[in-house]
């Protein structure tokens, strides 16, 4: 029995998902006339008490269009040195929107308004115009950690007296609600734009949304054409969606307490030197050094199980909907004869 734990990417869609993919009323979204994705358009810009929402077919791809919605050629933006939107989207900043980005050194990858405010360009030529700020929720490379309210307050309170566009990059913002019991209504009223992934927890094999005012999503709308993703008979993926919508996000509770299950062990392991607090679904923790990861990572693989070294020593473990409680024992039994 294979455990892959490289990502929560990798779940498939079960028969409950299958059934309402097959069974999905379709048309040309292009042209605007698929009503599944039309609907689930509506549901979910209406969670969040927004005017408006677009389908995607990845959050890489939402993020990107958000970017390129909220600024202009030669632009700057800001965001945190390991925010996804920098790290793992190749390049797309540049690509994209021909912007450049000023990077903070967040703490896990939350950063405070203050940090924002002393990295806001002055009016001058010499510089590019700071014009959007781009926090991830959760942080994927801080180990799941969610922003606290105050702490997204703090830096929205920043960018409304510089008049900078706020953008939410939510691949994860599922987790985090589960998580700290937080109301999707605040985060509308919070954030410019979302993106939300529906690929990672929920479980769907495709899609993203982006949710934000009227405007800001026609100018979205224009720019996912340019870039290729204007699909067609979309809606036999909003169907699956729609359903991870309707009932898979308060079962993300299980994964959070499968996450913790495993780090409580933890320090039993004698090899790991370091590891991060769990709250959401993912735990990193690290080894002496890279060989040492490789080596982890190795010998698990002999036990079928799957994760990733995400470098200096940091091994990944990402806890899913695929993730059985029966192979939670073998999981434990594996980490301890190779940790120590």
């Amino acid at each position: 029995m294979w455990i892959d734990l490289r990502s929560d990417t990798v779940t498939k869609p079960g028969k409950e998902m299958l059934e309402a993919m097959f069974s999905a009323k379709v048309g040309d979204d292009v042209f605007g006339d698929d009503p599944t994705v039309n609907l689930l358009e509506e549901k979910v810009a209406k969670y969040f008490g927004k005017e408006s929402a677009l389908f995607f077919p990845s959050g890489t791809m939402a993020n990107q269009v958000a970017v390129k919605s909220h600024t202009q050629l030669a632009d700057e933006i800001i965001c945190d040195q390991t925010s996804h939107v920098y790290k793992y989207e190749g390049g797309g900043l540049s690509a994209n929107s021909g912007v450049s980005v000023r990077l903070l050194q967040g703490k896990r990858g939350i950063f405070t308004g203050n940090e924002v405010k002393n990295n806001i360009n002055s009016d001058d030529v010499h510089f590019p115009a700071t014009s959007a700020v781009v926090i991830e929720n959760t942080v994927n490379k801080g180990g799941g950690i969610c922003w606290k309210d105050e702490e997204i307050l703090d830096v929205q309170k920043v960018c409304k007296e510089h008049h900078l566009a706020l953008h939410l990059d939510g691949a994860r913002l599922w987790n985090a609600m589960v998580s700290k019991k937080q109301d999707p209504l605040y985060f509308g009223k919070w954030f410019d734009t979302i993106s939300v992934c529906f690929s990672k927890g929920l479980g769907c094999p495709v899609g993203s949304v982006l949710v934000g005012n009227r405007e800001i999503i026609s100018k979205a709308r224009r720019h996912r054409k340019r870039m290729g993703g204007g699909m067609r008979q979309a809606g036999i993926l909003a169907a699956a969606c729609i359903y991870a919508l309707e009932n898979n996000i308060s079962r993300l509770e299980f994964d959070h307490l499968k996450a913790n299950t495993i780090y409580s062990i933890i320090p039993q392991l004698s090899r790991v030197v370091d590891s991060m607090q769990v709250e959401t679904n993912i735990l990193l923790f690290k080894l002496s050094s890279a060989d040492e990861a490789n080596q982890l990572v190795s010998n698990l693989l002999k036990d079928q199980i799957k994760c990733l070294h995400t470098g200096e020593g940091w091994i990944r473990l990402v806890f899913h909907l695929d993730i059985e409680d029966g192979m939670m024992e073998q999981l434990l039994k594996s980490l301890k004869k190779h940790g120590n």
